[in-house]
């Protein structure tokens, strides 16, 4: 497996340049425009393998990689109150609590 494998990619159109952007989220300073997704995804993989080298090889902190972080599976949201009390109100008539109820709407797609 390359260097750059690790790394978390994405593929867009991009309507401003008319072209494929790829993007490396761990790298959000580096993109790369192609005419199709795939030249994309490959060009976006061959810029972030070179920067994992440079970094290499001047010493600076390589990103970890989203893949390999420890989630808790905790954070806070901050909504409006009335947001709040419309979540509570559903909770408590679907007879959940409001973590559960938040969490369930959360992972519906």
């Amino acid at each position: 497996m390359k260097t750059n494998d690790v790394y978390t990619y994405r593929v867009s159109w991009s309507r401003e340049d008319g072209e494929y952007v790829g993007v490396c989220l761990e790298f959000p300073s580096l993109s790369w425009l192609a005419k199709s997704p795939e030249g994309a995804l490959r060009g976006i993989r061959k810029v972030a393998g070179g920067a994992v080298e440079d970094m290499r090889k001047t010493g600076e902190a390589i990103p970890q990689p989203l893949s390999a972080k420890k989630f808790s599976g905790k954070f806070m949201v901050r909504v409006p109150p009335e947001i709040h009390r419309q979540l509570t109100i559903q909770a408590t008539e679907a007879g959940v609590s409001l973590n559960r109820l938040v969490s369930a709407k959360l992972s519906k797609r």
